[in-house]
């Protein structure tokens, strides 16, 4: 096992608190323009939360998510590149899947990565193993669920012969892999691919006409089901195509089953974001409780012109036969809602799916919330419930990513997603549900404004800004260069009174001397800061 090197850039990271939410809203990450965002709770330790963000970004709190570290996630052989996936098993390990970014030994995106940790997330096994890997292929969206029987572990993703081309000969196509020992090896059930799992494959360019959004659950009895967008060619419409396996994923059904029509694709545009992602989430009750069994998916759709909902549909009887799709968010209006995610709380059986919501964009500007929709009866009926403490306003010439996600156990929900404030991404939760015996951190309400200088100074690639505000205010935390020029803007949002923290990442930077400069009201405050590669 070679060496696990990993660049720490944030460290106890303090909280940063949005105001007017039933929720308090805390600020995971602010650096390296964080998105695609995944987040798992350990259901045998409550406290502690591990997270990851595109292309590189990981987290871990302990103490609920009230707090978080963060570093960059490397990779000695096959390096990162983005689509983080995160699972854990019932000896507390975490697994990280993410994407290659290339190597000596394949090329871009070519196989599906597994770290595993054995530490709550502090760091991971390095470079970790691959599913699977076939020379000239490129593998993309990967899923991961755990058999918490026996820790199984089972991966479904695309497969693509050449990504982004539409020729008569490439196709995309679904495919299975699974480990036994924890990540250490998979199995491949053909030396030539792995486990096929779509009788019928999609095209090469990423949108409609591909087979994307393979998202494995395992059921009560150890079956593995998986869903996933399928193209219009199978049955002159786009729609959600299921497959299972009740002998670990050896064997499948000989063909997918259409499950549901994909009104207008998975692949649909929305204002500021461009390109949304409609992909299904699939979800099994492997709860003691009253629903065990069911099967769930999820995923957005069209509506009509500028109207996407959140649609929702189940299985009582091992995906025999489904319900029709229902509408989950309960708005009266024709409003967007996109990136759609879902958990199924496995101690209380509930179901949760986080989504973006625009019911509260009055002035049609494209004011974004975050909501959760909730059910405690099976998917029988939903409620919903705005969790974001303000409203944000994508721009399309920022990259959003195309996920978000959401964990839950025993009423102890996290959800994880993107927030833009001008053109500063960042990774937010929401605190919902405390577990037993977490300390609550206190808000310091200092007496005076204070710009603190940053540390370390010099510093490389990051370092560590300090600031005070007496009152809630709108606040502007930015960076510029010797000539004046504005290179980077850490915060540009309301912020509540308090003690507050931004790290600074200037790795994109050049060498050389910056300014960075707070302003909060009629107060504001200069300093020097020393970049030195």
């Amino acid at each position: 096992m070679k060496k696990v090197i990993f660049l720490f850039l944030l460290l106890g990271f303090a909280y940063a608190v949005y105001s007017q939410s039933s929720y308090t809203n805390i600020t995971i990450s602010s650096s390296n323009s964080p998105e695609e965002p995944t987040i798992c709770i350990n259901p045998k330790n409550l406290n502690r939360v591990v997270a990851g963000a595109n292309i590189s970004a990981a987290y871990y709190s302990t103490n609920s998510g009230y707090n978080w570290t963060a570093f960059n996630l490397t990779n000695s052989s096959w390096g990162v590149w983005g689509d983080p996936y995160i699972i854990v098993d019932t000896n507390e390990n975490f697994y990280y899947f993410h994407l290659a970014q290339g190597s000596p030994q394949g090329s871009w995106i070519d196989r599906i990565i597994c770290r595993k940790s054995t530490n709550g997330g502090a760091n991971y096994s390095n470079p970790g193993t691959f599913c699977y890997f076939q020379s000239g292929k490129q593998q993309d969206k990967e899923s991961a669920c755990v058999d918490p029987r026996n820790n199984y572990i089972y991966v479904a993703w695309t497969q693509f012969d050449y990504y982004g081309v539409l020729t008569a000969t490439d196709s995309s196509r679904i495919l299975f892999s699974k480990s036994t020992d924890g990540g250490l090896t998979w199995v491949n059930w053909d030396t030539a691919t792995a486990k096929r799992i779509d009788n019928l494959g999609g095209d090469c360019y990423d949108e409609d006409n591909t087979v994307e959004g393979a998202v494995p659950t395992v059921g009560p009895n150890g079956e593995v089901y998986v869903c996933w967008a399928g193209p219009l060619v199978r049955n002159s419409q786009f729609g959600v195509f299921f497959n299972k396996s009740t002998d670990g994923g050896n064997t499948w059904l000989s063909s997918a089953q259409y499950i549901a029509p994909f009104p207008g694709g998975w692949d649909y545009m929305i204002s500021g974001i461009q390109r949304a992602n409609g992909l299904p989430y699939t979800c099994c009750d492997i709860s003691t409780g009253p629903y065990r069994g069911n099967i769930y998916v999820n995923w957005t759709d069209s509506a009509g012109v500028n109207n996407h909902d959140v649609k929702f549909i189940r299985s009582t009887n091992g995906g025999v036969n489904w319900s029709a799709p229902m509408k989950v968010n309960s708005d009266a209006t024709n409003k967007e809602q996109f990136f759609s995610s879902m958990t199924v709380d496995q101690k209380t059986g509930y179901i949760y799916i986080l989504y973006y919501d625009r019911r509260d964009d009055i002035s049609n500007a494209g004011a974004t919330s975050v909501y959760i929709s909730k059910s405690t009866d099976g998917g029988a009926t939903f409620t919903d419930e705005r969790i974001s403490a303000s409203t944000f306003i994508p721009t399309s010439s920022v990259f959003f990513g195309d996920y978000t996600f959401i964990s839950a156990y025993n009423n102890v929900v996290r959800p994880i997603w993107t927030r833009l404030q001008g053109t500063s991404l960042s990774v937010l939760t929401a605190i919902i549900g405390v577990p037993t015996g977490v300390d609550q951190p206190v808000t310091v309400i200092p007496e005076n404004y204070k710009l603190e200088q940053n540390v370390p100074n010099p510093f490389n690639p990051s370092t560590h800004i300090a600031y005070s505000i007496p009152k809630d205010n709108f606040v502007t935390l930015k960076v510029y260069n010797m000539i004046g020029q504005e290179v980077a803007v850490l915060v540009n949002e309301f912020m509540k009174a308090g003690e507050h923290t931004f790290d600074f990442y200037g790795g994109n930077l050049p060498s050389g001397a910056y300014f960075y400069k707070l302003t909060a009201g009629d107060f504001s405050a200069t300093k020097k800061m020393i970049l030195a590669k």
